[in-house]
């Protein structure tokens, strides 16, 4: 079954667009790169060649020598042995980190024209140093995710007819029918459990089968450590922090401490592993912005940060104790809420944001803060039945310099206005996209 992704009106985009640059797809392994762009060659072009630099070492013998674009299309159609046509064939390089050349050569090959050029790998923004000459001004950049929340819904059944009604809804500030407001409920509750790796998503829409979800999400989890041990300048470093993530998250702040890992631990020896696992794809920072004034990022703190795991599946499957259960059930004794937070920041992560989160002696602590439209947008995720119990967020509303008229609470209630404050349920965060107006979330009169 073809999982249905957002990616693929991002690849037809560009293939449309006209300044006929390459394109760059990386994120974590196993989000779904391959399969997506092979589907997309498979519709749009008339033939294709795909070149796999881990499956076939002996293709990076193309880019050895001369990189005049006569030289680098004529070893391509001998490795090839297959017709090109020019204007309708896509030249795909997987595992494109395994090779540096193919990557200085894309600035040869997009300036000769003809055909279209895709790169891909897990571990590009890690790898960047070892390409020789970066073809700056040649490639797009697109990263890929996990499948978020509505595409997981889609891929368990859920029309898009229903999705669409229910964004209206929310959009309108209108409440959803309980029918639908407690399938979705169940549906999200699911997806904190499953995750949007793609494999575990195809396991349990096929089987319903939560152990052998669990399985698929256990082999990603060595995939990501064997990278680790090959790829990672301070493997131990880096290592520890992969494997210190739950069990970090599950703590009351979700603050990562590096007194956890070692008491001897200092910032800057440990500041390039989280760097590491940020441009791998595995990890997502969430930092410590003092004041929710734009831009963000200029009060940033480099040293304060919350760091999820690229998927919340993944999440569940690493922690200590079996959770699947408890989270589908909404048992709230294993810190549900590491676990909704770490959907959220996926999903924002996904539509564009980048993640921070407010925290201020005597104002109290506020999950996330979102840049939008020019203007700051403080969320809350709320796991439990007082949801409209959050001091911190008043407090920050409260304050009149920083001129906040609106935030928004995930939680498990309906849609309703409140003064400044939004609610929304957890599964609506799908529908929060870069770009759009508040306005989206203001309930109308």
């Amino acid at each position: 079954m073809a999982l249905e992704r957002s990616v693929y009106r991002d690849l037809a985009a560009w293939k449309n667009s006209h300044d006929h640059k390459a394109l760059l797809v990386d994120g974590a392994r196993q989000v779904g790169k391959t399969f997506a762009i092979r589907e997309f060659a498979k519709k749009y072009y008339r033939t294709s060649l795909e070149i796999n630099f881990v499956e076939t070492p002996s293709a990076k013998l193309i880019f050895e020598g001369d990189l005049d674009a006569d030289t680098l299309i004529a070893n391509l159609t001998a490795f090839s042995r297959e017709r090109l046509y020019p204007n309708n064939t896509l030249v795909f390089f997987d595992e494109v980190q395994e090779c540096p050349p193919a990557r200085t050569a894309i600035k040869f090959l997009v300036d000769d024209g003809r055909f279209d050029y895709i790169e891909s790998g897990s571990l590009l923004g890690v790898s960047y140093q070892n390409v020789p000459s970066l073809p700056v001004g040649y490639e797009r950049a697109l990263r890929m995710y996990p499948l978020t929340i509505d595409e997981f819904f889609s891929a368990c059944g859920v029309d898009e007819s229903v999705t669409s009604r229910v964004r209206e809804l929310c959009e309108g500030g209108r409440p959803i029918p309980d029918a639908i407001h407690e399938r979705l409920t169940r549906l999200f509750r699911i997806y904190l459990a499953v995750g949007g790796m793609p494999a575990a998503v195809q396991r349990y829409v096929m089987t319903h089968d939560l152990a052998q979800v669990l399985l698929d999400q256990r082999t990603i989890l060595d995939l990501y450590r064997q990278d680790i041990t090959k790829y990672a300048n301070d493997k131990a470093h880096v290592r520890a922090i992969f494997d210190a993530l739950p069990s970090e998250l599950d703590t009351k702040n979700k603050r990562f401490k590096l007194s956890d890992l070692s008491k001897s631990a200092r910032s800057e020896r440990y500041a390039s592993d989280f760097i590491w696992l940020a441009d791998s794809g595995v990890a997502l920072p969430c930092y410590n912005t003092t004041a929710p004034q734009l831009p963000l990022e200029v009060n940033k703190k480099h040293n304060l940060f919350k760091l999820f795991l690229c998927d919340v599946g993944l999440l569940s499957a690493a922690s200590s104790a079996p959770t699947q259960f408890d989270l589908i059930q909404g048992n709230l004794s294993i810190n549900w809420g590491s676990f909704l937070e770490n959907a959220l920041a996926q999903e924002f992560a996904a539509r564009g944001f980048k993640l921070y989160y407010f925290d201020r002696q005597r104002l109290g602590e506020v999950d996330f803060l979102l840049q939008r439209n020019a203007r700051v947008l403080p969320v809350e995720a709320k796991s439990g039945k007082d949801f409209r119990a959050h001091a911190a967020l008043d407090n920050l509303l409260d304050v009149a310099e920083w001129d906040l008229d609106e935030a928004i609470v995930f939680c498990s209630g309906n849609v309703k206005r409140d003064g400044k404050v939004t609610y929304l349920p957890w599964y609506a965060a799908s529908f929060l996209e870069q770009g759009q107006g508040l306005e989206s979330f203001v309930v109308l009169p």
